[in-house]
């Protein structure tokens, strides 16, 4: 997922301990009440609806930040389920799962719905060279976990952030003058490993930004007819990326143009949460 794990699990346990901050804060006061601290209980989870399980590593270290438990996950990340599939069973103190039981939930729900929604775009993909890519369109803090969840789903991760591609898009080009100014003033500064990507909204970019260099070419917004002329233009000379307001229901049609990447903003910041359930099978008492 990441060039570096221990990044990604540094930053999943920094993003766990916000989220029990703003959630437990001075401490679970219903449960802190009424249920015992010692009392063992198992727990399970349960898929409510069809779709791609994503988030189980995250939700084991979140219970695992209140103590010892045993968590064990009855699919893998990235396997699909069915409504009323159990997903994981945890044996833990009950007031341990209850206080742990919303953040487990949040992730797990968020990222198993970018999955499911990945793999549905990926299988209107089937039979063309298209990959899907994720976008920078990420909810703040969650860029790692919303990127694995992507690849879960079998979609591809595209550039993590700023800092490792450089794309010049419509602001970056007026700002330089022109498509041919700003490639050549990023590849004058930048080290030749890093790859260019450049923004283009009609056949007269595409030419300029192919003339000048450019690593990828973004086809930005354009018709199916204009997607087919650019790659046809392009011939291999550069990889070709279709973004703009693609849909599960357009994603077939762009893939049929030949473009080597279809990028989609909708699998991360419009995410519709899979519904799964927590339930406990003895009494807390």
């Amino acid at each position: 997922m990441t060039k570096n794990n221990s990044m990604f699990y540094q930053h999943v346990d920094r993003l766990i301990t916000i989220a029990f901050e703003e959630d437990l804060f001075t401490g679970d006061l219903a449960t802190d009440a009424i249920i015992s601290k010692s009392k063992q209980v198992t727990a399970i989870m349960t898929a409510k609806a069809d779709g791609v399980i994503s988030g189980l590593e995250v939700a084991k270290m979140v219970i695992d930040k209140l103590g010892d438990n045993t968590f064990i996950p009855l699919v893998r990340d990235g396997e699909a389920v069915v409504k009323g599939q159990d997903i994981v069973k945890i044996i833990a103190p009950y007031a341990q799962l209850l206080s742990s039981e919303r953040i487990m939930l949040n992730f797990l729900q968020r990222m198993s719905g970018i999955a499911t929604m990945t793999a549905r775009c990926v299988a209107k993909l089937e039979g063309t060279h298209a990959r899907l890519l994720d976008t920078r369109k990420t909810l703040p803090g969650h860029r790692l976990t919303d990127k694995l969840a992507v690849r879960h789903g079998g979609g591809t991760n595209h550039r993590m952030g700023l800092y490792d591609m450089a794309m010049l898009k419509d602001n970056h080009i007026k700002a330089a003058g022109s498509i041919t100014d700003a490639v050549r003033q990023a590849k004058q500064s930048l080290p030749i490993s890093i790859q260019i990507e450049v923004e283009t909204k009609d056949i007269d970019e595409v030419r300029e930004a192919l003339a000048a260099g450019a690593d990828i070419i973004m086809l930005d917004n354009m018709s199916l007819e204009q997607m087919t002329e650019a790659v046809k233009l392009i011939d291999g000379r550069a990889k070709t990326e279709a973004s703009g307001n693609i849909t599960l229901e357009t994603i077939a049609g762009v893939a049929q143009t030949g473009v080597d990447f279809i990028s989609m903003g909708a699998l991360t910041h419009s995410v519709k949460a899979l519904d799964i359930s927590m339930n406990f099978t003895d009494h807390p008492y």
